[in-house]
């Protein structure tokens, strides 16, 4: 696969973690944000914050009006990425995090994934690095991320050191 965007298909997410090109990119689905969008992650998570839930507050904030949770649009970009089941096992973790634009109720959002880095970590798995670019329709940054994905199939890197190793398995 060459340094490409992959508008249409998910097929990166489907690739041995070897397969994978460092650069390669891909744009998800977009997902628009909705009053019940905001209504149900205040009540699934308890954050009831006006600025997402009080119009007449949110009104005169810096914002102007109601926004997602950021916390919301962080999801909904896990959800937007097509990974396979069959090769990503598991999220490892987010760094970087950073919510750069509000997100109003009416935006859609999309997620620009690029391969950063893949480390081989077993005979079967590898550590994939991804940066995450989420978009609103006006293709600017709202919320950007580096993501570590635990991926089936090793990477071409060398197995981690030793000292990363416990009673035989690496350290999650």
């Amino acid at each position: 696969m060459s340094v490409q965007t992959i508008e249409a298909t998910a097929s990166m997410f489907a690739a041995e973690a070897g397969e994978l090109e460092i650069g390669a990119e891909h744009l998800s689905r977009g997902r628009t944000v909705t009053e019940a969008d905001l209504v149900a992650f205040a009540s699934q998570t308890g954050d009831w914050h006006p600025q997402h839930t009080d119009s007449e507050w949110a009104a005169r904030s810096r914002f102007g009006g109601r926004i997602a949770h950021g916390m919301l649009v962080l999801s909904w970009a896990v959800g937007l990425v097509p990974f396979d089941p069959d090769r990503v096992v598991a999220l490892r973790g987010l760094d970087s995090v950073t919510f750069k634009r509000p997100v109003p109720v009416g935006d859609t959002i999309r997620v620009r994934t690029r391969v950063e880095g893949v480390r081989r970590l077993d005979e079967g798995h590898s550590l994939v690095q991804l940066g995450w670019r989420v978009l609103n329709q006006r293709d600017q940054v709202v919320l950007r991320a580096r993501v570590e994905v635990l991926w089936r199939g090793s990477g071409d890197e060398p197995l981690p050191d030793p000292d990363d190793l416990y009673e035989g398995q690496v350290l999650l």
